[in-house]
């Protein structure tokens, strides 16, 4: 049995009240309910809500500005500094709190390739952020966990709130990452989606150095062991594109690519579930209604009974719950070297092809720009009209480094192994948002095989003129007017003003990688 001593080593804690270390998710369970900090659907799956904050928030995220590490962060918008005084100070506060508080401590993995896995102990207050962090991480064995130390500690207080002119930060909530220290402090925010992307932040700042790309991708494989992945923004398609019954899912969200193939650096899975249906999405259907799931803010009658078409608390519904729960999956999380490339985006201006074979200058591009576009009522102050986005690496909050130090080597692999590239648009065709339709998800998966089996490289591309994409001319089963988006307009002027207008914003964009880049990717880069 592990003692407390041991459970809290490595994380400057005192024992708490008391110390629960990595207990099981059943045990969890009863604790969370126990404690009133969830309750059981009619299925079993233990729901949550998780108060003013239901998503990332993205404005607190600190790194700690360190003399060994500072030269190499990305700093800005995305990591904003914080004074390592300021942290020593924020954290002495924190352990000091969790020191008067009954604990939860969970000891796992990230990353499935033992050659780059890291060790991580949680430290929480809820039951049921332990939970979510044993269904998102990877378990370790019984045998492992005698003398675990952690290599990233994890100080987790959702109720303790920061005081900015004491800790240096801007609100009562704060995600504060040392990477000298490998110590992270989360607090003022239940949501636990902060638990899983700080991991990944840090996977983002260790693997580079190891040769290895971290990415923020789904990945599957098919039956001749040809590894497929899928880069894309929120609502462009990417876990319902590479949930595909005859190509197992290797992970849905993060990954690293290495000399040893693809792997996933997580144990679980947290998907967005508001609108799911059993028809579209049966695997992550049967794995929300079930015991050992986590729900966030999911909303169910009286009986206990999901609606999932409730947004009432937040559009942002999730459920969270070990890989092993969906059928099709490679448990072991590791695949071969991936054949193919694919970047989606959501283009509701309805200007872009359903697909286009990039080059590898072109992928960097398109990697680099992580292009998809809000439409309304999609996100909270979305107006009438849609709106690029652009995330670099198509993960710009996760990423610790500069854009370009993971463009030049997702460039280098695919040069290496010589990978397809492709571009799907999975938005809008025949006229932008309000004006066109979606694009139909049988000519998305029709496409994305054709690519996926070879059969695509063998039909004729020709230029686009305003993307300089280079898109089939004819494929079998798929409209002309949907292969050539500007075939669907009937006002072909106006189809002319959007796309240019698009073209204005990649450009404007990517301004601040033109210094970055090689004169491969200069070369094509979209000039509005």
């Amino acid at each position: 049995m592990t003692t407390s001593a041991a459970a809290l080593r490595g994380t400057g804690v005192r024992a708490g009240l008391k110390v629960h270390a990595n207990l099981t998710a059943a045990t969890l369970t009863a604790h969370a309910v126990r404690r009133n900090e969830g309750e059981l659907s009619a299925d079993g799956a233990l729901m949550v809500r998780t108060g003013v904050h239901t998503g990332r928030s993205a404005q607190d995220k600190f790194v700690v500005d360190e003399p060994g590490t500072s030269a190499e962060v990305w700093w800005g918008k995305v990591n904003k500094k914080l004074a390592p005084e300021k942290f020593a100070t924020l954290t002495a506060r924190v352990q000091a709190y969790l020191q008067g508080q009954e604990l939860y401590t969970q000891d796992l993995y990230a990353g499935a390739d033992p050659a780059h896995r890291i060790r991580v102990r949680l430290v929480t207050t809820q039951a049921w952020s332990a939970q979510f962090a044993r269904n998102m991480f990877i378990r370790p064995d019984e045998s492992e966990l005698e003398g675990f130390e952690p290599d990233y500690v994890i100080l987790h207080a959702p109720h303790f709130h920061a005081d900015p002119a004491i800790d240096g930060v801007r609100t009562n909530t704060v995600v504060a990452l040392s990477f000298a220290q490998r110590r992270i402090v989360i607090a003022g925010t239940e949501y636990a989606g902060e638990i899983k992307k700080s991991i990944f932040t840090v996977m983002n700042w260790i693997l580079p150095a190891k040769d290895v790309l971290p990415m923020h991708c789904s990945a599957n494989v098919g039956r001749e062991g040809d590894v497929a992945l899928f880069f894309g923004l929120s609502g462009t398609g990417k876990t319902t594109l590479s949930s595909e019954p005859s190509r197992p899912l290797i992970g849905d969200d993060e990954h690293g690519w290495g000399a040893g193939g693809v792997f996933n650096f997580e144990g679980g899975c947290y998907a967005k579930v508001i609108n799911l249906s059993a028809e579209a999405e049966p695997e992550i259907w049967a794995a929300s209604h079930r015991f050992g799931t986590v729900l966030e803010n999911v909303v169910a009658d009286r009986h206990g009974r999901l609606d999932l078409n409730d947004g009432s608390l937040t559009e942002n519904t999730r459920s969270c719950y070990p890989v092993d729960f969906i059928p099709n999956c490679i448990r072991e999380g590791r695949g071969g070297q991936p054949r193919n490339v694919v970047m989606l985006a959501a283009d509701a201006f309805g200007v872009m092809p359903p697909i286009a074979k990039l080059s590898p200058a072109q992928a960097m591009y398109h990697f680099l720009s992580g292009y998809t576009a809000i439409v309304a009522g999609t996100e909270k102050g979305a107006g009438s009209e849609p709106q690029a986005t652009f995330s670099a690496c198509f993960g710009a909050p996760f990423l610790p480094r500069r854009p370009e130090v993971y463009g030049q080597m997702l460039s280098a692999l695919i040069a290496e192994h010589q990978a397809d590239c492709w571009l799907i648009n999975t938005g809008w065709s025949g006229g932008p948002y309000g004006v066109g339709n979606r694009m139909p998800i049988r000519h998305t998966r029709a496409l994305l095989r054709a690519a996926l089996d070879g059969s695509l490289a063998k039909v004729a591309f020709r230029p686009d003129p305003f993307f300089g994409l280079m898109i089939p001319e004819a494929v079998p089963g798929i409209p002309a007017e949907v292969l050539d988006p500007r075939l669907g307009w009937a006002d072909k002027d106006a189809y002319d003003a959007t796309a240019r207008g698009l073209v204005s914003r990649f450009a404007a964009n990517f301004r601040e990688f033109e210094d970055q880049v090689g004169d491969d990717v200069k070369a094509v880069m979209l000039r509005g």
